[in-house]
């Protein structure tokens, strides 16, 4: 199968490296970066032409913006499927109060809250209890758009921050308590297959401290998740919104990410992303021992779901970052001992050089492992992790270790 992955991310390394893995695949990467072109060749230029003038069998997206834009939509008037949902169906990630809406008619559990398009609405919405509340972007951010105010201050700088776009509205929800959960469930329109759950660490710094990032590390299977919660989450969350979805005409096709809260009461959904998480993908991808080729072609094609099989071991994936990440950071700086490495590292921040791979994004490597258990897991990635170096390497020592 000739599959053609957009995006240049550790989450698309990840995905393109998978499906080379799964059979007999030829990987097209659009554009790809310095990691994927070690199995698969990295093409510049549009993705939608490229699929077309290579005969491409199957399009897998890895990141929002151009699903959002409506690729998926554009490739199926060619002819071509596309393992991503069309621009109607990722509303669900692109209007976070579309998503609100879509669940509210499902039933679906998630936190109350409202839309304003003005700081002075919201700011008198929130009132005088902030750390009560969590605000959001209510479009696209690249994972940086939630803000968790303790202070007033605080709900100035982040609605300031957040109305500073044009066009720009936040919703602003009440504050939901428990360790989260990441669910990533491939969806064919009326019936989903979920992968193992895993746990994300947004904060920038140890002990969840600092600003909100794209992710700083991931683990696969999340700890502490009760048993019976996969059927849970299908038969409470990803179920439903497809039935909603297809009462509104709209078939969803693609994964379905769902990032959930463990509430006393249940799962309660923070947000939806129609697209695999980053670094979640590299964390789960490692611990699929089935065709994900197979998987996603009967995904886009609204056919029958094959069984997903899935290892018994964990999955590690720890980000090295540039030092400033989430804010400013120096491009450019050499990477050295990625050949020392004995496990996974995926590429999300890299470049070549005259003298070898450098930096060239806030969040540059995904050192990612698997083993029997999450800490051997977890203790292979932190090795490996070591092994690399670059000027201003920076990382969390706790990933796995917090809920």
């Amino acid at each position: 199968m000739r599959i053609l992955v957009v995006g240049s991310g550790g989450r698309e390394h990840a995905l393109a490296w998978a499906l080379h893995r799964s059979g007999e695949n030829e990987i097209i990467a659009v554009p790809g970066n310095p990691g994927t072109e070690a199995f698969a060749e990295n093409v510049q230029g549009d993705p939608v032409h490229t699929a077309v003038e290579r005969k491409a069998d199957l399009v897998v997206v890895g990141p929002e913006a151009p699903l959002v834009a409506g690729i998926s939509g554009v490739l199926a008037e060619k002819g071509i499927p596309c393992f991503g949902p069309d621009a109607e169906c990722a509303r669900l990630e692109g209007s976070k109060w579309f998503a609100k809406e879509v669940m509210e008619a499902a039933g679906v559990s998630t936190a109350k809250g409202g839309v304003f398009e003005s700081a002075a609405s919201a700011a008198e919405f929130i009132g005088s209890s902030p750390d009560k509340f969590v605000i959001k972007a209510d479009g696209l951010a690249a994972g940086k758009g939630v803000f968790l105010p303790e202070t007033a201050a605080e709900v100035e700088e982040a609605l300031k921050k957040l109305f500073s776009r044009q066009g720009a509205s936040v919703v602003v929800e009440e504050r939901l308590f428990g360790p989260e959960v990441s669910v990533l469930a491939v969806c064919n329109g009326t019936d989903a297959v979920l992968m193992p759950p895993s746990r994300d660490h947004k904060r920038a710094y140890d002990n969840d401290q600092g600003p909100n990032t794209g992710g700083m590390g991931a683990v696969c299977p999340a700890p502490g998740v009760p048993e019976g919660f996969l059927e849970q989450a299908k038969k409470e969350v990803i179920i439903p919104v497809l039935r909603e979805m297809k009462k509104r005409g709209l078939e969803f096709r693609g994964v379905l990410y769902a990032g959930l809260m463990l509430t006393e009461e249940g799962p309660s959904v923070l947000e939806f992303n129609v697209r695999f998480g980053d670094p979640e993908t590299q964390a789960v991808l490692p611990l699929v021992e089935s065709s994900l080729a197979e998987l996603f072609m009967a995904a886009a094609k609204g056919e029958k779901l094959p069984c997903l099989k899935v290892s018994s071991k964990s999955g590690a994936c720890v980000i090295l970052a540039s030092e400033g990440y989430p804010g400013s950071y120096e491009k450019g700086r050499v990477i050295k001992g990625l050949e020392e490495a004995d496990c996974m590292v995926f590429h999300a921040g890299t470049a070549v050089s005259d003298k070898g791979f450098v930096t060239s994004g806030g969040r540059v490597l995904g050192v990612t492992a698997t083993g029997p258990t999450l800490e051997e897991a977890l203790n292979m990635a932190y090795d490996n992790a070591a092994k690399i170096e670059f000027t201003g390497k920076h990382f969390r020592t706790d990933i796995g270790r917090t809920l």
